[in-house]
């Protein structure tokens, strides 16, 4: 992808200049911020590993179509149409591919991993794809880029085909009327105001893309005309932020296991902005290289700190449109930040510009400082023995890390004496339990269903049928008990499809052969 962004605006470069080039940006990122909603909508209503699928696809046929238009010497205009729906196709797979990691990793640790290697992926593409565009260009077209691209999407579509899983929608499937489509697209906007802390997560991260999009301008401006250099080291300052930011991906495997990402999002977006408001103090060929590649070193951990933060505070069921919102507003904030940061330039001058984005992300965590830290200061390590009887469970196994992390959290350990009821027919239904030590008998009435031993589990009927309980639990030796209160329960089991069908097999069948347990 960081290749063909190359190869357009060198394409539109060479036809129209500097002008045609920063209109075919602007023209390409909004329409791929206007489509990011659609992916996150299609996640909700169709399985992901086929949108996946349907997205690299896509890709293969986009970029080839546009390579097609290149050789061809189509009109600009027709040409920068088909390079759009390729940079369209590119903002379906990124948030799928967010939404899906949490869905196939088994606990927080396994997330952060997972979400450190997706950062180092990226950040050796952002360094080696200029690197890659520049070879080829040096004895080709920019539609060699698109084709060479179009293959290895086709790859891409033929790894995803590999994946053994069946990833199932968390939303409904009724008949999809456009006023339904777009609501279902855009509504995340809606949703995201309401949830405070993904709201101001996603204003970070949105934040550190409007420094991204201001960067591909300054990179030029400051080797031009700051450090009088020469345009080649426009190249040599975008290749240091690159080769900062796999320097950066590599140190998030520190973040691996960490009980809480704020801090590491807090240190990481100031040694993402500081770096460059150095470089407008203290402009040199040798400082300006090592600041940027400081700066990006900063924020690939950010990405990696708030995507894993955005994983583990979203609700389960508005998660791919969290990543869907995400998706759209990097595009704008591009936009936004290629706009301005060229606006003040020309107002104020390149240190001025240097020093505006330098500040930017520092100051809007510092201004949502209070609210932000609170995402994860309560958290605590995850508790292996919780962790391997929960895992154990048909009901739980589906979940994803995140929701495991949340019912986690919050669980409570009890111990019960012999002869003790821990729930009565007839009684509100208020939690789910699993027995990790002793036995207890299930009766109705007076009258004897069963036993249960350790690793079982009683109370899920009262909560998911919404009665009260349906029978008598009795501790028949001392217990240690894990309970989980009735809304988390429900909002870890109901958002996930696969662990609502068996939660409610289960609940039928006790019902059925009268094991009643709850």
């Amino acid at each position: 992808e960081s290749a063909t962004w190359v190869a357009i605006l060198v394409y539109a470069y060479a036809i129209g200049g500097a002008r045609v080039a920063g209109i075919v940006a602007l023209g390409l990122l909004i329409p791929a911020g206007l489509v990011a909603p659609f992916a996150a909508y299609a996640c909700d209503r169709y399985r992901r590993d086929r949108v996946l699928l349907a997205g690299y696809l896509l890709q293969a046929v986009t970029s080839g179509a546009t390579a097609l238009a290149m050789y061809a010497n189509a009109p600009l205009v027709v040409t920068m149409i088909v390079a759009s729906t390729s940079l369209m196709a590119d903002t379906i797979t990124r948030p799928v591919q967010a939404v899906i990691l949490p869905s196939i990793t088994h606990t927080p640790a396994d997330l952060t991993a997972a979400n450190a290697v997706s950062g180092l992926a990226d950040n050796l593409g952002i360094f080696f794809g200029p690197l890659v565009a520049g070879i080829i260009l040096a004895g080709g077209r920019p539609a060699d880029i698109f084709a060479a691209f179009a293959g290895v999407s086709l790859i891409s579509v033929a790894l995803t085909l590999r994946l053994p899983l069946v990833i199932e929608p968390t939303a409904g499937r009724p008949r999809a009327t456009a006023g339904a489509i777009l609501r279902g697209s855009f509504g995340g906007f809606r949703d995201i105001v309401r949830e405070r802390r993904v709201l101001l997560i996603i204003l970070v991260m949105s934040s550190g893309m409007v420094v991204i999009g201001a960067l591909d301008l300054l990179f030029v401006a400051v080797a031009i005309d700051l450090l009088h250099a020469g345009a080649a080291w426009a190249g040599f300052l975008s290749a240091a932020f690159g080769f900062g930011g796999v320097l950066g991906a590599l140190a998030t495997v520190a973040l691996v296991g960490r009980r809480r990402m704020t801090p590491a999002l807090a240190g990481s977006s100031g040694l993402f902005g500081l770096p460059i408001l150095l470089v407008s103090l203290m402009p040199s060929t040798l400082t300006a290289p090592i600041l940027f590649g400081t700066s990006g070193a900063g924020f690939s951990i950010t990405s990696v700190a708030g995507q894993t933060l955005l994983q583990r505070v979203a609700p389960e069921w508005m998660l791919a449109r969290v990543f869907g919102v995400l998706e759209s507003l990097a595009m704008f904030s591009l936009a936004v930040g290629a706009v301005a940061s060229g606006a003040i330039v020309a107002t104020f001058g390149i240190r001025w510009g240097l020093f505006a984005a330098g500040l930017l992300v520092p100051v809007v965590l510092i201004g949502s400082w209070i609210e932000l830290g609170a995402c994860d200061r309560g958290a605590r390590p995850p508790d292996a023995e919780a962790v391997g009887l929960l895992k154990q469970l048909a009901i739980f196994a589906p979940l994803s890390a995140p929701s495991m992390e949340r019912i986690l959290a919050e669980l409570t350990w009890l111990k019960v004496p012999a002869g003790e009821v821990v729930i009565r027919e007839g009684d509100p239904g208020d939690r789910f339990y699993v027995l990790a030590e002793g036995r207890v008998e299930v009766s109705l009435a007076g009258i004897h269903l069963s036993h249960r031993g350790a690793g079982d589990h009683f109370g899920e009927i009262a909560l998911l049928r919404n009665v009260p309980r349906t029978a008598t639990v009795t501790a028949l030796t001392p217990l240690r008990l894990i309970a989980i209160e009735r809304d988390r329960f429900l909002e870890a089991v109901t958002g996930h499809p696969q662990s609502r069908r068996t939660a409610e097999a289960a609940a039928a069948e006790q019902l059925e052969v009268g094991g009643l347990s709850g």
